[in-house]
């Protein structure tokens, strides 16, 4: 039996696709400019060659015109030194008259191969005859073919240096786009297994990826927050619960045994425990209606000074009821907000200072500008909050040791947290055992 290779993790293929892709997308440009750059630097080559060849046979047409004009015929005509020039220059060369005859030329004329240029030899304003001059492999025909083929491999010779520089470009930005990508991919995958504290971390990326990074880990933070809360929810829910009901079970099975009378006494203890579990569950569907309410708001234009006066108003019995003095000092403040959601915020903070304050104190609500925020405080001089408990007051199903012997489920104040949050506003206290509590709605301006 043999064993199998291990499959290349999943970073090094995507970094080897990567550096694929742009070498191959390097390679393309590079060969399409070569090619482009080959046709016009032989096309230049060309021309240049062809002038050259043309103004060379000129220049013997020159010469051989000269010859003619000092005995004024060719027979007498000296065309040695023509003939040599044509030799030097890697010229085969032919002399015609006017009438197309041949007059002199090099010995390999009538065998050579190569581009052929002519040139009209002319004599005072008359044609005497025409210079006909082959270049072959040598002279100026084969500085043509050398120019072209050094032209060639330095085009070749560039383009394969850039290849090679592309090739290195693209394998280090390949590396740089998926070692992050790597590192997300095995953030994940640790999520997926279970590992709630896997983040991408710091990661130095080009900038898209950069901003995937820290929105993969606010996304991380984000679950493991709400994952944290949905299980201390749990938790607070189950330890309200369970004092109810064992209390309930225990006294169902003293009626059942016998060993308890069904007494008036007896019997609303119980309905006591019945009305808790119903008031939790109550203060369940309030938590699960600011929950919703954080997603779907109905936003308006509203006075938050008219929301607080009406929640003073519905509470105003109660206060007279506990011997409570409730002060008003509100002054209009527009805000956009829900107001039935911004109205049980105001309802549960007044809910909770009357809660805490003793008989013959006082509650305070407040509302006005403070710069650019509209704030709303609620104000007691209550039995406070000591210092260990008042980060904790926003947490859902907590009660501090002051609220050991108040009724209630621990959620109001959290409850009224959410919907500050979802205004886009924050709830915050400050408190001083024994002298009173503050609390402080700010909301933005409309």
């Amino acid at each position: 039996m043999t064993d199998s290779a291990p499959a290349a993790p999943r970073g090094d293929k995507l970094g080897l696709r990567l550096a694929l892709a742009f070498l191959a997308v390097a390679l393309a440009a590079i060969a399409l400019l070569a090619v482009l750059a080959a046709v016009f630097a032989a096309a230049d080559v060309s021309s240049l060659a062809g002038r050259q060849r043309s103004e060379l046979a000129g220049a013997i047409s020159l010469a051989a015109g000269a010859a003619w004009d000092k005995n004024g015929n060719w027979a007498s005509a000296d065309l040695f030194p023509v003939l040599d020039l044509a030799e030097r220059t890697g010229v085969d060369l032919q002399v015609r008259d006017a009438g197309g005859g041949t007059v002199a030329g090099t010995p390999g004329f009538a065998a050579a191969a190569g581009p052929l240029a002519s040139a009209p030899v002319v004599v005072r304003d008359q044609r005497v005859g025409t210079v006909l001059a082959r270049f072959s492999g040598a002279g100026l025909g084969g500085a043509d073919g050398a120019l072209r083929t050094a032209l060639l491999q330095a085009i070749a010779g560039a383009a394969g240096v850039a290849a090679l520089l592309a090739l290195a470009a693209g394998l280090t930005v390949a590396r740089r786009i998926a070692r992050p990508v790597e590192r997300l991919i095995a953030a994940t995958r640790s999520m997926a297994g279970g590992d709630r504290a896997a983040r991408a971390g710091d990661v130095r990326a080009p900038g898209e990826l950069g901003e995937l990074a820290a929105a993969f880990d606010q996304m991380a933070d984000t679950l493991d927050r709400e994952d944290r809360i949905r299980r201390d929810m749990v938790a607070g829910v189950a330890h309200e619960l369970r004092t109810p009901i064992a209390v309930l079970q225990a006294g169902h099975e003293a009626l059942l045994d016998g060993v308890a009378e069904p007494t008036p006494d007896e019997l609303s203890s119980l309905r006591d425990e019945v009305l808790r579990l119903a008031r939790m569950v109550d203060d369940l569907q309030t938590l699960a209606a600011a929950d919703a309410a954080a997603l779907h708001l109905a936003r308006r234009r509203c006075d938050l000074a008219d929301i607080a006066a009406t929640a003073a108003d519905s509470l105003a019995r109660r206060f007279e009821a506990a011997d409570i003095e409730l002060d008003r000092q509100l002054s209009p403040v527009p805000v956009l907000a829900d107001p039935r959601w911004l109205h049980q915020v105001v309802t549960n903070l007044l809910t909770n200072a009357l809660k805490f304050t003793p008989a013959g104190g006082r509650v305070s609500v407040r509302a006005g500008l403070a710069g650019a925020d509209a704030v709303l405080e609620v104000a007691d001089t209550g039995i406070g909050i000591p210092a260990d408990d008042l980060p904790r007051i926003f947490d859902r199903f907590w009660r501090g040791q002051g609220a050991a012997q108040a009724s209630g489920s621990g959620i109001g104040l959290a409850v009224a947290a959410e919907l500050a949050r979802a205004h886009g506003g924050r709830l915050t206290a400050a408190s001083t055992a024994g002298r009173g509590t503050t609390m402080t709605l700010t909301m933005p301006h409309a």
